[in-house]
């Protein structure tokens, strides 16, 4: 299979050639890969250059830097690397995070999946992080002197990003199967995209999976973005991907009740029902959502 891989960049001069070399290197060699600088200040548009110049699969797309909206930004930044290229070309469509470093033979085992299960729509392997826990300073654990390429894990100091479940495929390192692709309608430009490609793709019968022994070092971890904004953020998520009323107060609740914080549910809350914008989502794709989250709930629910 062929792969189309899109990188959205800004100001990542300290982590793009960790993650460009970490792909050059891979054993599975079928790919090309668009990284879209989105108007960085700093010599990251350099260093992707400098891929350019010898490695023909790399390229580069230049943009003036867009305006800050989380979740959108990223997505539209991600589109403009898709039209860019004649994407339908490709029979698999990743989109990955700058700051990723990936194991050799990455892209091989989520070819192989793809390869052996038809019915496969959406797959990656897992997130770890610096275990930051031991080390709170996370962002002064950069060693210069440390192997990147080296993934055997002898002292533990990567660990699992716990933002979601090992089921999950996470929103830096989406690998996704065209014909999937193209029955979610590609990606929506909003807040909480990297979940609701998830349930498009089940809309349409897809399968999610995740390789568990497979891992990727995430260079920046996600749990220091927006952590004061993130009780807001998470109404605008839930409003976002088609919740109703009670369907958010069910899961501002677990959220709530996860994190002890009372007042979490209230601001919410408040944030969903401050939500008026349309949704980017047909009425039928609504239906599906809701239906599905009720449906997880009774579930879960009756355990």
């Amino acid at each position: 299979m062929k792969f189309l891989i899109i990188i959205p960049s800004h100001n990542e001069e300290s982590n793009i050639s960790f993650c460009l070399e970490s792909l050059k290197n891979q054993s599975f060699q079928d790919f090309v890969c668009v990284v879209v600088n989105d108007g960085s200040t700093d010599r990251t548009s350099e260093i992707i250059n400098d891929f350019k110049f010898h490695d023909s699969r790399f390229k580069i797309l230049d943009l003036e830097k867009s305006e800050h909206s989380p979740g959108a930004k990223v997505v539209r930044t991600f589109n403009s690397g898709l039209e860019s290229v004649d994407w339908k070309d490709f029979d698999v469509i990743c989109k990955y995070d700058a700051d990723i470093v990936f194991p050799q033979n990455y892209l091989e085992k989520i070819n192989q999946v793809f390869e052996t299960n038809p019915k496969a729509g959406i797959v990656s392997g897992l997130v770890y992080i610096k275990n930051y826990k031991q080390n709170p300073e996370i962002k002064n654990l950069r060693n210069p002197n440390e192997n990147w390429k080296d993934f055997s894990n002898k002292n533990q100091e990567w660990v699992f990003e716990n933002l979601s479940s090992k089921n999950h495929v996470r929103g830096p390192i989406k690998a996704y199967r065209k014909e999937c692709f193209e029955d979610m309608n590609g990606l929506r430009a909003v807040l909480g995209w990297d979940n609701l490609d998830i349930l498009l793709a089940k809309k349409s019968k897809w399968e999610v999976v995740t390789i568990k022994e497979l891992w990727v070092k995430h260079l920046r971890p996600t749990a220091y973005k927006y952590k004061s904004q993130k009780a807001e953020k998470l109404g605008q998520y839930f409003y976002n991907i088609g919740l109703s009323l009670p369907l958010a107060m069910i899961s501002s609740a677990k959220s709530s009740f996860k994190n002890r914080s009372a007042k979490e549910f209230f601001i919410t809350i408040n944030s969903f029902l401050k939500q008026k914008e349309q949704r980017n989502l047909s009425k039928e794709e609504i239906k599906f959502i809701r239906n599905l989250r009720w449906k997880e709930f009774f579930r879960n629910f009756k355990r």
